[in-house]
C-alpha cells in the first residue's frame, strides 16, 4: 500500500493495471497523468502547447506519444489508431478567465499570452477546443477539470454552454464540485469537474463523493529534508518583520492591519500546520512557514501538491509553478477510480 502523502513514481510499477486507457490534453506536468496511473490506468499519450511542460512531463513520464502543439492542431493530425478507442480523454483548459481574482468577465473571448509566452490564444475558447477534440476521438469518458469561478457569477452561462456542446457530441455529461482535501491531497483545493459519458454506453449517472480524511500540512512535509542548491527561501523584509506577530493561517494583511499598518498583501499568508495547505497557485511567495520564518521547500511543495518526492525539475521555481498550475494527482486518483469502478469496469 502507497503511503498516501508520501510516494515515488517507481511505486507506479507495483499498481495493479486495469486495461483501460487515456489520454491528458493541457497536461501540464503531468498531475492528471499520475493520478490516472495511480488508479491503473494507462496514460498513452499527452498534449500541452508549453515547451518547459513538455520537457518535465516527458523526463517523468515517458509517455508513448507526446503532442507539442496547440490542442486544434491534434484534429488535423495524422494519430494512431489507438487513440480513436481511448476510454477517457482528460483535459484541463487553461482557466486564469474564470478565476473569481481580478477582472475576469473583462478577459473573456480577448487573446491571452501563457505566463511564458508561447502562443496567443483565446483562454475561453480553448475549453470548446477540447470538445471538439473529444468529437474528434470520441472517447468512451471525458473528464475536463477547471476552476470553481467557473459556476460561480456571470460564468453560470459559459458552463450551459459547455454542457449543451456535450450533449450535441453525443455524451450525457455530468458537473460535480470536488475538494482536493476530500481526495487525500493536504490542500484544501476546490476544482469543478465535467464528467460525460459516451451515449451509447448504458450506464447509471456517476456517484462522485470522495471522503478520504483531511492530512494536514504538518503530517505531509513531515520528514521533508531536501532542499535544492537554488532554492530561494528568504522572506521578504516585509514578510519578515510580522513573521512573529503573524498567527498561523492569517492573512499578512490582517496582521499588518492589527498594528496599525496599511492592508495590503492580501494573498500572503502562513499556513497553518493542523490543517491541509490553502489552495497552492504559482506564487510560492504567497505562502509562509508556520514554525521558520521562510517559504516551502520544492521538497514540501510536492507533499503538498500530492507529487512523487522523486518528481525531477530543473529549478525549484519551475517545480513550485508545475504544481500550483496542475491537477493534484491525488484528486485526479479519486475521481478515475469513480469513473473505473461505476462506468468502465
Amino acid at each position: 500500500m502507497i503511503n498516501s502523502h508520501a510516494w515515488f513514481l517507481k511505486d507506479l510499477d507495483s499498481i495493479p493495471k486495469n486495461g483501460l486507457t487515456v489520454m491528458s490534453t493541457f497536461s501540464c506536468g503531468g498531475g492528471s497523468s499520475m493520478g490516472y496511473k495511480l488508479a491503473g490506468c494507462d496514460v498513452v499519450a499527452a498534449n500541452d502547447i508549453d515547451p518547459e511542460m513538455a520537457y518535465h512531463y516527458k523526463l517523468n513520464l515517458k509517455p508513448k506519444y507526446y503532442y507539442l502543439c496547440p490542442i486544434k492542431d491534434l484534429l488535423t493530425a495524422k494519430l494512431p489508431d489507438e487513440l480513436f478507442n481511448l476510454d477517457i480523454l482528460d483535459g484541463s483548459p487553461p482557466c486564469s478567465t474564470f478565476s473569481m481574482a481580478g477582472s475576469r468577465e473583462k478577459a473573456w473571448g480577448k487573446d491571452k499570452h501563457f505566463r511564458e509566452g508561447q502562443a496567443k490564444q483565446v483562454l475561453s475558447d480553448l475549453f470548446f477546443d477540447y470538445l471538439d477534440l473529444v468529437e474528434h476521438l470520441k472517447p468512451r469518458v471525458a473528464i475536463a477539470e477547471n476552476v470553481k469561478g467557473m459556476i460561480q457569477g456571470n460564468a453560470k452561462g459559459y458552463v450551459k454552454l459547455v454542457m449543451e456542446r456535450f450533449k450535441e457530441i453525443g455524451y450525457r455529461p455530468q458537473l460535480f464540485l470536488v475538494n482536493a482535501a476530500d481526495c487525500g491531497v493536504p490542500q484544501k483545493r476546490e476544482r469543478v469537474f465535467f464528467i460525460a459519458l459516451r451515449n451509447d454506453i448504458d450506464k447509471p449517472k456517476l456517484v462522485l463523493a470522495p471522503k478520504h480524511r483531511w492530512i494536514s500540512a504538518g503530517e505531509a512535509i513531515e520528514g521533508c529534508l531536501q532542499v535544492l542548491n537554488n532554492e530561494k527561501l528568504t522572506l521578504t523584509p516585509m514578510q519578515s518583520k510580522y513573521w512573529g506577530r503573524w498567527n498561523e493561517g492569517e492573512k499578512l494583511a490582517d496582521c499588518k492591519s492589527r498594528y496599525g499598518d496599511r492592508y495590503s498583501s492580501f494573498n500572503e499568508i502562513k499556513l497553518r500546520r493542523g490543517e491541509p495547505s490553502n489552495c497552492l497557485n504559482s506564487h510560492y511567495q504567497h505562502f509562509i512557514h508556520w514554525a521558520e520564518p521562510r517559504y516551502f521547500t520544492y521538497h514540501e511543495w510536492k507533499r503538498l501538491g500530492s507529487f512523487p518526492d522523486d518528481y525531477q525539475v530543473k529549478t525549484d521555481k519551475i517545480g513550485k509553478y508545475m504544481i500550483g498550475m496542475s491537477v493534484p494527482p491525488r484528486m485526479t486518483e479519486q475521481v478515475a477510480r469513480a469513473v473505473i469502478d461505476q462506468w468502465l469496469n
